[in-house]
């Protein structure tokens, strides 16, 4: 594999982590007991940390993408073993 394809994938799999763990300890000013700005929603975060979500979601996304590339060199699932639909019908026939 490429480097080039390495350093993608693993930005492909840091976005979906950065999704995943954003909303986790996340708080909003109702429950942080603070006053809210007028016209603010009231789902908006209290104590949003990019610092914080970033570290997590490269943690995650190390992790992830370590169990990917594994997968790619020991070949433990192939694109043949994820058939869950079973044969096409036309297959069959011929």
């Amino acid at each position: 594999m490429k480097l080039t394809s390495i350093i993608a994938i693993y930005v492909l799999f840091w976005v979906f982590s950065a999704f995943l763990v954003m909303p986790f300890g996340i708080r909003t000013h109702d429950e942080a007991g603070i006053e809210k700005t007028p016209g603010q929603a009231d789902s908006a975060p209290a104590n949003f940390d990019a610092k914080r979500i970033s570290l997590r979601a490269s943690v995650l996304a190390l992790v992830l993408f370590g169990l990917y590339y594994a997968n790619y060199v020991n070949g433990w699932i192939v694109p043949g073993d994820l058939n869950l639909f079973g044969e096409p019908p036309i297959a069959a026939k011929i």
